[in-house]
């Protein structure tokens, strides 16, 4: 009888079949028992030791390779590439030493399935043996040996100083008779080189890989698939290395060859053999730094531009920007800052989010799987943790959206390029807040003046010369609306004139008098325009939090504050208050983004803030805008339950030496684990990432959970689509009927959400599209129907009203002084009308326009957000238990705001609409008359769609701006895959009625 024995490998299995002599009652002692005695084959064994053969090239190395902080990393790489690929460091003669020999990390378990004996490793690493520098062995032997004395505090590690740990096959017992000279690394190797002076943690990280074959290659530049790193400073090992009793390692002297003690022993089932030519399984560092990003997209968009899209786009009909000409936004694997040594100070206030994806992202240890669920719909993890679920979502792409950008171009070349500097601090002060905040610190710091942060600055890459300087804040701007934006937001009882004096503050007054000068309180931090606290804290909400590895990591001290769960968090940068501009001056300031206010106007508000109550007290349905965008539950109402960090603990990990003490690192699972999502409906920035992140520059898969994990970004398209679909409106069809000249129904909306529908961004809009079938389902008449690129059309596939502005060349708008747009309806009786729910607004018209509430419309329909002067409709609907005029005023006025936010979060053109007084539904009668219908009516249904970008809004991008941004933006829109999606079309199904009959 024959078992087949297996391991896991990388891409395929080693198997290896022995006879065993009798399998009837003992079958486990007697394959231990023959099995054992054929163990010891060792992959990594090579013919003759790997030395260095060129002494004197090592020696010339030698300094450059321990100072890190020296060169650009761009080109430190390369000097560490030859150093560590000729075996520089194992040099006894030199002073290096090494482990006694190869030792397991973990314990390595034999389980026997189906037949075959399955291997499996749970060490931190794969088997190691470290080398050491002389300078770190000198420091061990003082303050990590036997003959230690207690009472001495160990001091920094002194620069420097190295370790190499090289990585072998599971199980060590492979190769532990083998000379370590003679041990090729498989795995690579961890490399810690001691650089105090350049960052907090102190350590420059990595994973190298010995050879050609290894995967591993120089970061710089960065790799097709936007990976993170393989090497720099301040990388996520520290989410375990954190967990050391001081200086961020483990080591001990009871490794090292020569020296007393015995290195810790763990469990390893070893009693089979593997093929020595199969590779080994893939160590977490490999798995990490070498996981498969180059799919290179989740979707296949089309290769050519989409040519209905490109004619019912009517814009750039006299030439496509050519494909080869599209320059890709900077990769996200050079997004990294970190705290700078001797810090935190103001000048380490905003960091990238790479400083949190070690312990903040699920599987980054390797060993737990917290944060995590199984994927219902596969065999993947679903990746819940805060970085995962943030970092694929329209907060964590806001660095990067290519709408925005495009957006942008516009405001500078045509709408306002004669106050270019106001447009660009006010816009990436939201989009780009880390970036444009940190370098107004720094400049100040530095003895300027607050400065204009500007668009070119993003497209800056490390180590470019005379920009070079610029790079942080382009990382920082790219990283979006990251993880220090908002847990070091400073609200309520944080706020004081001290803090606003705080370097870390630095032009936050100026921003609130240029956006918000005659507000007070919150509401002096509309747009973005928060305090933050100080650099050495991140609030959180959960009490007692594990202080400790991030202290050691980042000299930051996590602490439990209210006010993150308060809506007020959202609601600084989710209303949105900015100055009119005409002729390069400011002449008045308007809402062009009431959100926060209309949930605070709504029977949805809590009726407190950070500050205090709010009059009117709590509505009817109290919940916070973290209740609706972070769940706390899946779709079931199942609450989740997690640990909110992924570190190396005491109680769950294998054994370590010189860890810190268990009861400050072991975390234990919170209830109320909420998901950082933080989605709203834009499904169509997510397909545009899952199916052009070269361009984006983003990675597809998740940097630690891997292929282990669901693919963030169709997660995050997931969790849009229940938002869609289960939690923002409905649509029914009642009271059909039928007489001698018209077919007649009514159709009720029913706002869900907690604010209009739809928020946010002006230009976002909705629609009805109402039906009328025959017996055989044949279409007889519609209101609402649309073309290939979401244009309403009515029955002879004509345009509507209103949903192009400008003619097919982008040579002349379309009769602008009339300001055509679909109105709201009460009744709608043809094909050429349809209910859309919409805000439109309008330049100032004429030498002395009169802008902002109740002002009436002179100008032309605009998507300039800084040039709004008066709003032309805003029929959208209002949530349930909307406030009447005067008692918004009060809630406006107690948030520090003047009466005009309160009527700019009113309705406009609605007319007497009575579903337009307390909100929460509109109903809308259609009249259809019976001689438009080629057949005899059977049937009625109804459609809610979305839209992010209408038409409108996407042609007024392609004729009002030209260039890099511009040419991004139409070669992915003409290009985008939807067919078969639920934005098909380029219009998102919300709610759907099924047939109604016809009496």
């Amino acid at each position: 009888m024959s078992i087949e024995v297996t391991r896991p490998t990388q891409g395929k299995r080693a198997t290896l079949r022995r006879s065993v002599a009798t399998l009837v009652g003992g079958l486990a002692m007697a394959v231990l028992a023959t099995a054992s005695a054929l163990a010891g084959t060792c992959p990594a064994e090579q013919q003759t030791a790997l030395a260095p053969v060129d002494p004197q090239l090592c020696a010339s190395l030698d300094a450059d390779f321990r100072n890190p902080g020296g060169f650009p990393l761009d080109v430190y790489e390369k000097k560490l590439d030859a150093f560590l690929g000729h075996y520089c460091h194992r040099d006894p003669a030199r002073g290096w030493a090494r482990d006694k020999t190869v030792r397991d990390t973990g314990p390595f378990t034999a389980t026997l399935s189906d037949g075959k004996w399955i291997g499996s490793e749970h060490g931190t690493h794969a088997p190691v043996v470290i080398w050491y520098s002389p300078e770190m062995l000198a420091w061990l032997e003082k303050y990590r040996s036997e003959d230690a004395d207690p009472s001495l505090v160990p001091p920094p590690v002194p620069a420097g100083a190295v370790m190499i740990k090289e990585m072998y096959p599971a199980p060590a017992a492979d190769c532990a008779g083998v000379d370590p000279m003679k041990l090729f690394p498989t795995s690579g190797a961890a490399v810690m080189i001691r650089a105090p002076d350049v960052s907090f943690d102190g350590w420059y990280w990595g994973w190298y890989g010995f050879g050609a074959k290894s995967g591993w290659t120089p970061d710089w530049p960065a790799p097709p698939g936007n990976s993170i790193p393989d090497m720099g400073f301040a990388q996520y090992c520290m989410n375990c290395h954190a967990s050391a009793k001081n200086n961020l390692t483990f080591a001990t002297t009871a490794n090292i060859e020569g020296h007393p003690g015995t290195p810790t022993v763990f469990l390893s089932q070893n009693f089979f053999v593997d093929d020595p030519a199969t590779p080994a399984p893939p160590t977490q560092h490999q798995a990490a730094a070498q996981a498969d990003f180059g799919a290179p997209r989740l979707l296949v968009p089309f290769s050519t531009p989409d040519p209905a899209v490109v004619k019912d786009l009517m814009a750039y009909a006299q030439g496509l920007p050519p494909a080869a000409d599209v320059q890709p936004m900077p990769s996200q694997t050079y997004d990294n800052t970190w705290v700078a040594a001797g810090g935190p100070t103001a000048a380490d206030t905003f960091l990238t989010s790479s400083q949190c994806i070690g312990c903040h992202d699920a599987g980054s240890t390797g060993l737990q799987f917290d944060m995590t669920r199984p994927n219902p719909h596969g065999n993947t993890l679903d990746n819940l943790s805060p970085y995962a679920t943030w970092r694929s979502s329209p907060m964590g792409l806001a660095g990067r959206d290519p709408f925005f950008f495009a957006q942008l171009a516009s405001e500078t070349q045509t709408f306002h390029p004669d106050a270019a500097d106001t447009v660009q601090t006010v816009c990436l002060g939201c989009h780009g807040i880390a970036g444009e905040r940190q370098f107004n610190i720094d400049t100040k710091l530095a003895g300027g003046q607050c400065a204009s942060f500007e668009r070119s600055v993003l497209e800056t890459l490390p180590w470019e010369g005379g920009t070079s300087h610029l790079a942080q804040y382009a990382m920082l701007a790219r990283d979006g609306v990251s993880c220090t934006a908002c847990h070091r937001m400073a609200l309520g009882d944080r706020v004081t004139d001290d803090l606003l004096a705080a370097p870390q503050n630095a032009c936050v007054a100026e921003r609130q008098a240029l956006l918000n000068p005659e507000n007070s309180g919150f509401a002096k931090t509309f747009t973005g325009s928060f305090l933050v606290g100080p650099p050495n804290s991140l609030i959180g909400p959960f009490n007692k939090p594990q202080t400790t590895p991030m202290q050691q990591a980042l000299g930051i001290t996590p602490e439990e504050h209210p006010t993150i769960a308060a809506s007020e968090v959202c609601g600084s940068c989710h209303t949105v208050h900015l100055p009119v501009l005409q002729d390069g001056k400011i002449i008045a300031h308007i809402y062009e983004q009431t959100t926060y206010p209309e949930w605070a106007f709504s029977a949805y508000r809590t009726g407190s803030t950070p500050d205090g109550a709010l009059p009117q007290g709590a509505g009817t349905t109290p919940l916070s805008c973290q209740d609706c965008h972070m769940a706390t539950s899946d779709a079931n109402g199942v609450p989740y339950k997690s640990k909110i960090a992924s570190i190396q603990e005491y109680s769950n990990f294998p054994q370590a030496d010189n860890a810190t003490a268990p009861e400050k690192i072991d975390l234990e699972a919170r209830d109320n684990f909420a998901l950082h999502t933080l989605v709203g409906l834009n499904v169509f920035l997510v397909k545009l990432a899952q199916q052009f992140p070269d361009i984006l520059g983003i990675p597809i898969a998740d940097p630690m959970l891997g292929s282990k994990g669901t693919d963030p970004l169709l997660w995050t398209e997931g969790a849009m689509l229940d938002q869609a679909r289960q939690h923002t409106a409905d649509i029914a069809v009642g009271s059909v009927a039928l007489s001698d000249t018209a077919l007649t129904a009514t159709v009720k909306v029913t706002n869900k959400v907690g604010h209009k529908f739809p928020s946010g961004v002006g230009f976002r809009r909705a629609f009805i599209e109402f039906s009328v079938l025959d017996a055989g389902g044949k279409l007889l008449w519609r209101s609402g129907g649309s073309n290939a690129a979401g244009a309403l059309v009515d029955a002879n596939a004509a345009p509507l009203d209103g949903e192009y502005w400008w003619d097919a060349n982008c040579q002349a708008r379309i009769v602008p002084e009339q300001r055509l747009h679909q109105p709201h309806f009460e009744t709608i009786t043809s094909q050429s009308q349809a209910q859309v729910y919409q805000e439109l607004v309008s330049t100032p018209g004429g030498t002395a326009p009169v802008c902002g509430a109740g002002s009436s419309p002179s100008g032309q329909l605009t998507t300039s957000f800084l040039s709004i002067c008066s709003t032309v409709k805003d029929n959208r609907l209002l949530p349930d238990g909307y406030l009447p005029l005067q008692q918004r005023v009060e809630i406006a006025n107690a948030l520090g705001a003047g009466d005009d936010l309160a009527l700019e979060a009113g309705s406009v053109g609605v007319g007497d609409d009575p579903d337009y007084i307390a909100g929460g539904s509109d109903s809308i009668a259609y009249a259809v008359p019976l001689g438009e219908l080629a057949g005899k009516p059977a049937s009625v249904s109804a459609t809610l769609y979305y839209q992010a970008t209408p038409p409108f809004y996407l042609q007024d991008r392609f004729c009002t701006a030209s260039g890099s941004d511009t040419d991004r933006l139409y070669h992915m829109v003409t290009r985008l895959n939807l067919e078969e999606t639920p934005a098909e079309g380029w219009k998102l199904a919300i709610a759907a009625t099924s047939q109604a009959p016809v009496p």
